[in-house]
């Protein structure tokens, strides 16, 4: 039986840096099941206490010290949390310290700056990106792919939408897509619409057993989710990435963080953060 612990995640905005630090330290764990709490706006000292007694009351519960991965900045609300019964890893007071010696300067001590409006640049580089992939969607609107930064290819079901919006979410990347058919495969070549942006196509693939899965639940028991249907277009797929010498990933074992992060940087596409 996996040993249970408890995680809190504390902030006092929405959570993201300390769940997304918090949980790759955890991956690198193995033989324990997570009891995960995330508060986020953890923006006054009463809220603060209230937290603590949560936290102390867990550690009774369990018989052990929860861990507490924090990114708050306010030293009156961190106070309580650190006279809890937790192992508490505080990520700002782990860096900031060091940071102020090495720069020889104060730290603002401000909350949010990471993710604010301050960095309106990076805010409506992302929007406008997301606008664009909705609306670039399975090779809808082919007359805009020329705005493209990256156009992802692939069989139904290969994880292009999920991609492109992640891409456009995170790195203001303008990703459009394209389902390749079977009309496509008729052809035995790359569709005409795709001929002029060559260099901007990067492919999606996956294991059969995968794709079988996903479109077993679209449309179970179906033809598009037979075993012959999903072997067949993979096949003819891997042939035409080949053929036309299309860079691609196989995304059956990979994260779409794994999967944005790599088309990233085959493509050599600049992220657009943080007002850059």
């Amino acid at each position: 039986m996996p040993n249970q612990r408890t995680v809190y995640y504390l902030s006092d905005r929405t959570g993201i840096t300390a769940e997304t630090l918090g949980h790759s330290l955890l991956t690198q764990f193995d033989g324990f099941e997570w009891r995960k709490v995330s508060i986020p706006f953890l923006d006054n000292e009463e809220q603060a206490k209230e937290v603590a007694e949560q936290i102390n009351q867990a550690a009774e519960r369990d018989g052990q010290r929860p861990l507490v991965f924090s990114t708050i900045i306010t030293t009156e609300i961190r106070r309580p949390i650190e006279q809890a019964n937790c192992a508490l890893y505080d990520f700002f007071e782990t860096f900031i310290g060091a940071m102020e010696i090495e720069l020889g300067q104060a730290s603002a001590h401000a909350v949010g700056r990471s993710h604010s409006m301050h960095n309106t640049s990076s805010y409506f580089n992302r929007i406008s990106a997301i606008n664009y992939s909705l609306s670039n969607d399975d090779g809808m609107n082919l007359r805009n792919f020329d705005k493209a930064d990256v156009i992802l290819i692939g069989v139904s079901r290969s994880g292009k939408t999920p991609t492109c919006l992640y891409m456009a979410l995170q790195y203001g990347i303008s990703a459009a897509n394209y389902p390749l058919t079977e009309e496509d495969m008729e052809t035995r070549e790359l569709p005409k619409s795709l001929e002029p942006y060559r260099d901007k196509l990067f492919g999606l693939t996956l294991s059969t057993e995968q794709l079988i899965q996903i479109r077993q639940e679209r449309r179970p028991n179906s033809r598009y989710a037979s075993a012959e249907q999903c072997e067949q277009e993979l096949k003819w797929q891997q042939e035409l990435y080949q053929r036309h010498q299309i860079a691609f990933i196989d995304t059956t074992n990979i994260s779409i963080e794994e999967i944005s992060t790599t088309i990233l940087k085959q493509k050599k596409l600049k992220r657009r953060l943080y007002g850059e």
